[in-house]
């Protein structure tokens, strides 16, 4: 069945005759310009009266077993004007966890309540900024967190029926409360129903699972360092990436209510996620990716390229999902790690945003759906836009490893190549110590580089590698990693700040009250100077070389398997060089195998399929009379990354 024209691509979507609709729509929200349609909100509105209240919405469900429905807290605020002419207006969302135990953004801001209950503070500038320009926003509390019912099951179906009933209330198909606990029903009369979803990292994760959901009324998603499958946030094909599972994650976020009840719920989250990372049905119910066929709400995806927390197979699965189904979408690239676009480009964010929930809610024909659809970070602050991303040339093309005059210091071209290379894993080393001594023979890793490169070659997508390789014990782990090798200046993605630092001075985004400033700490951005960059990443356990449950390898008997490499988008400039590199266990980014095993790979079958803009071509013009390699040296890198907190969304 052909895809219909409104949803071949971002750039073309709207009809005229859905465009006119907006138009007319938007015109009774906000006063219109004198001559034709408004292009831009306006704060007309005045915030500090603005209509707070909170509502329980009913989700249908009883997940902490107390013979009643789960109810979860919703706290609104919306403009009064708007509400006493009785015009209907569109919501900004964002469902979290995090409003009471942790904290949102980069100052770790909680809900604040008065004496009635009515939200003072709602964290970040989203209801400061938006409000005033005739939208509402709303703060969900998930189940099982701070003013809610019900327990948090982690990215599963309670966790995304907490949202998904509130967008249910928001269009008059579900029950509102106006306690957690009375009979006087709630209705959302204020509202045309049209919503749209927003957050980072776990917050962004439920709004990826409701719009997977299909749930109608929901218009577009912002996800911020969003997961797309639960499983690919705690396991690469059975090796763990954490030493805990969701059971720890679930006990960090639950209120004291919540942990009285929901032992049950707990007890799943152990048993049904194996730290053998073996899939169950648990990661079955919280793989977003499935049902991307589903999603009818456009994409705004944010993701920084060196995360180590939300990695970023995420991002990449996810998208090329959307994509396949003809999602609109847009995306932003950063170099940093798990940060908020807030935080590392602020004004052009906060325009963009508003652009973004203004064409998406409001209808308004501002140009935003005409304009490139990636822009990406290349260098600290410096940025490039893509009209389609990945651009439309890039071809997955097959490089080969070779032997080199030393051992474990190989070469990286398209020719196939015979010969072997060997290691033995070393849990203590990690990607850095890997990378630094590249041209150096070492016993923990096997390296192939290209010669320094005659023209730069850019690498857009996800990769993947395919090793063989046969172990000397009944257990091993695998990691294969991308390096641009060469001089640079990048965003220190390995230091406390993930790229940023935070400063003392403060700007302004938005209006403010005495309990809610829209004020917020200026941030600039972390550097340091390097001389290779890790640009992609990807881990495997080899007992998973036939399928999702592992089993015991036999001693001498090769194995074949796929790494996924995490999606990316990388020049490696001339005069650099790319490099691939295959190891054991990444240090704090993998945990070890249970044995210390040696492996052989056999080069013959062992490859890399990497997404490059021009493909084989640009391979080989970028390859063709490339000079001699520099002499061998020990290389300086970030320092060794540290395994982020097993909490997606914490604020570093």
């Amino acid at each position: 069945m052909p895809i219909p024209v409104r949803r071949m691509r971002f750039m073309t979507w709207r009809s005229l005759a859905t465009a006119a609709v907006a138009a007319l729509m938007a015109a009774f929200l906000v006063p219109v310009a004198a001559h034709g349609a408004p292009r831009e909100s306006a704060p007309v509105y005045s915030y500090e009266n603005a209509i707070r209240e909170s509502v329980w919405v009913d989700t249908g469900l009883d997940g902490d077993s107390d013979g009643k429905n789960d109810r979860v807290a919703v706290d609104i605020v919306r403009p009064r004007e708007l509400a006493r002419q009785g015009r209907k207006i569109p919501v900004i969302m964002d469902a979290s966890p995090y409003y009471s135990c942790c904290g949102r953004g980069n100052e770790s801001q909680i809900k604040t309540y008065d004496a009635n209950g009515h939200v003072v503070q709602m964290p970040l500038f989203y209801d400061n900024y938006f409000v005033p320009r005739g939208y509402a926003f709303v703060g969900v509390d998930l189940a099982g967190t701070n003013r809610s019912d019900g327990c948090v099951d982690v990215g599963g179906r309670s966790d995304i029926q907490s949202a998904k009933a509130v967008v249910d209330w928001l269009n008059g198909r579900a029950k509102g409360y106006t306690t957690r606990t009375g009979a006087a029903t709630a209705r959302a009369t204020w509202t045309n129903g049209r919503t749209g979803m927003i957050g980072k990292s776990w917050d962004g994760t439920i709004a990826n699972g409701v719009a997977a959901t299909g749930v109608k009324g929901l218009k577009t998603i912002v996800p911020i360092s969003a997961i797309s499958s639960w499983y690919d946030y705690y396991f690469a094909k059975g090796a763990p990436l954490y030493d805990s599972g969701p059971d720890w994650l679930s006990g960090y976020v639950d209120s004291p209510d919540a942990q009285a009840k929901c032992a049950a719920v707990q007890r799943k989250l152990v048993d049904e996620a194996p730290r053998t990372g073996d899939w169950t049905s648990l990661w079955t119910e919280r793989d977003y990716v499935k049902n991307a066929a589903k999603v009818k709400a456009s994409v705004f995806l944010v993701h920084g390229m060196e995360d180590l927390n939300v990695r970023t197979k995420n991002f990449g699965q996810w998208w090329d999902a959307l994509s396949k189904h003809g999602v609109e979408r847009k995306i932003w690239l950063s170099q940093t790690g798990h940060v908020d676009p807030f935080d590392f480009r602020r004004a052009a964010w906060v325009d963009t945003l508003h652009r973004w929930f203004d064409h998406e809610l409001l209808g308004y024909d501002n140009g935003i759906d005409r304009e490139p659809m990636a822009d990406i970070e290349r260098h600290p602050d410096q940025w490039a836009t893509s009209t389609v991303w990945p651009p439309r040339t890039t071809s997955a093309t097959t490089l080969r490893p070779g032997t080199g005059a030393q051992p474990g210091v190989g070469t990286l071209g398209l020719r196939g190549n015979r010969g072997t290379e060997t290691f033995t894993d070393d849990p203590r080393l990690s990607e850095t110590d890997w990378a630094a001594h590249i041209d150096l023979p070492t016993p923990d890793k096997a390296g192939f580089a290209t010669r320094p490169l005659a023209r730069d070659l850019r690498i857009s997508g996800s990769s993947k590698v395919t090793v063989t390789a046969t172990p000397t014990t009944s257990t091993a782990h695998l990691s294969a990693v991308l390096v641009d090798l060469g001089p640079d200046t990048i965003r220190d993605y390995a230091g406390s700040g993930e790229g940023i630092a935070t400063l003392t001075d403060r700007t302004c985004w938005g209006a403010s009250t005495a309990g809610d400033s829209s004020c917020y700490k200026v941030t600039e951005a972390a550097k340091t100077d390097v001389d290779y960059t890790v640009l992609s990443r990807g881990w495997a356990d080899l007992g998973n070389y036939a399928s999702d449950q592992g089993v015991p390898l036999t001693p001498g008997t090769a194995y074949t398997i796929t790494l996924d490499l995490a999606a990316t988008d990388h020049v490696v400039p001339k005069g650099h060089r790319l490099a691939l590199i295959v190891a054991g266990t990444d240090k704090d980014l993998i945990d070890p195998p249970s044995t210390t095993p040696t492996l052989t790979l056999d080069l013959s079958r062992t490859s890399a399929r990497v997404p490059l803009v021009g493909g084989a071509d640009a391979f080989t013009r970028a390859t063709a009379g490339s000079r001699a390699a520099p002499a061998a040296s020990v290389l300086d890198g970030v320092l060794n990354p540290r395994t982020a907190l097993r909490v997606p969304g914490e604020n570093h």
